[in-house]
């Protein structure tokens, strides 16, 4: 398979990606970022669902390029998001050449990431016992909802669902509220990070002993050690609240109304408290009995918050970064709305968000991930792919000619 021209840590590492929506995407994009050539493995005319997630779209009428857009609708933003610096290929993993490709493909890669439903996979046989003989080397990455044993194993999951039975949802929201389901798509997201954490400690231990590995999780197992707080609460028998933006264990450490938005203030020791009380004009609550120490300020948080929150709405939440963040140093920020999160002047400093020329699109913005190395490279260089825009150049490496792709095409196995 092809290699990056870079001193990126993973770019001699070729991952076939057969995962679809954004738990596995997410983990594969992570892998790319550090430089690993990622082979999208799409359903012929449809693609990954998640081109298909949206409004908004992206209209690509007068694209005539390599690929094409899934959608009837245009290209989705929010597959491009988790799709940076791929490759797309169309194969029908329901016929016979079309597995036999993605075999060939993975007798070539390092590394297998696919996220069907537990038996899927060996039913195309495509399942790491169907490979590992040909192939000892290669690391298999399994996601599924609720993992591969239990009596769960054969419910189908999304996020929604895992927020709501792995206790985030319980968690989340007012006090004295309904449940919650957290803004992003968080159980997808932290399950995709386990998984690239797994796929990269199987390579290391690879590189060490020269053997593959599978690794296999699932969605719900992957969002319970997160709980950290709550789940400390409920070991000792306690049952966690609904605590709106509240932290069950420090105070304060919540958001504030101010004359004209929010501030959220993260005091989370008592040098910060008597500080920030000093700095807001109110040094006699430090001397409060009710809020003397951090124990005493949770046990009596909602007079706190109301103490507070009358000091606090005297102000715009700008003066009050400018003179408790800027001057006095002091743990607080202000509550953005996305756009001001994706449009700021530390955001624009550290290129956190960037743009590339997408095919099709024309210039597109680019979410950067964190990593930065002293000596190994790390980023995005390319757009996400156009369905199908790689199947041709990726079959011709492993060897087949044109009549032989043209016969694949006239067959269905991807499309033209």
């Amino acid at each position: 398979m092809a290699a990056r021209d870079s001193s990126a840590i993973l770019e001699d590492i070729t991952v076939v990606d057969m995962t679809t929506f954004v738990t596995g995407g997410f983990a594969t994009l992570m892998l790319a970022n550090q430089g690993a050539d990622v082979i999208k493995i799409e359903r012929p005319e449809v693609g990954d669902d998640s081109r298909h997630s949206g409004p908004p779209f992206v209209e690509v009428d007068d694209y005539d390029g390599p690929g094409k857009s899934a959608s009837r609708h245009g290209e989705s933003p929010y597959f491009w998001t988790v799709n940076y610096d791929k490759r797309s290929v169309e194969l029908d993993l329901k016929s016979d050449e079309g597995v036999e490709i993605c075999r060939e493909l993975i007798a070539e890669a390092d590394v297998v990431v696919e996220n069907f439903r537990p038996g899927t996979a060996e039913r195309l046989g495509l399942g790491y016992d169907d490979l590992r003989d040909e192939h000892p080397e290669l690391v298999y990455c399994s996601i599924s909802a609720f993992g591969e044993s239990g009596p769960w194993s054969d419910r189908p999951g999304y996020d929604l669902l895992i927020q709501g039975i792995s206790g985030i949802m319980n968690v989340t929201g007012p006090d004295g509220g309904d449940p919650v389901k957290v803004g992003l798509p968080q159980t997808d997201l932290i399950t995709a990070m386990w998984a690239a954490f797994g796929i990269v400690n199987a390579l290391y231990r690879r590189n060490r002993t020269g053997d593959g590995e599978r690794v296999e999780l699932g969605m719900l197992d992957s969002t319970l050690p997160w709980l950290t707080k709550q789940a400390a609460k409920a070991f000792v028998g306690e049952e966690p609240d609904r605590m709106g933006t509240k932290d069950p264990v420090i105070a304060p450490y919540q958001s504030f109304p101010t004359a004209d938005g929010y501030l959220n203030v993260a005091c989370a020791n008592q040098k910060l408290w008597k500080q920030l009380c000093e700095e807001i004009g109110c040094p006699e609550l430090a001397a409060d009995p009710r809020f003397e120490t951090n124990a005493d300020r949770v046990e009596n948080m909602a007079a706190l918050e109301e103490e507070l929150s009358e000091t606090f709405t005297e102000r715009p939440t700008e003066e009050w970064v400018e003179r408790l963040a800027e001057e006095a140093g002091l743990p607080v920020g202000p509550v953005y709305d996305v756009t001001e999160a994706l449009e700021n002047e530390q955001v624009d400093a550290r290129d956190a968000v960037d743009s590339v020329s997408h095919p099709a699109a024309g210039d597109i913005p680019i979410l950067e991930h964190p990593l930065n190395f002293t000596a190994a490279e790390s980023g995005f260089d390319d757009a996400p792919p156009m369905l199908g825009e790689d199947t041709e150049a990726v079959i011709e490496e492993l060897g087949y000619t044109r009549s032989e792709i043209r016969e694949f095409r006239d067959k269905g196995i991807f499309s033209g």
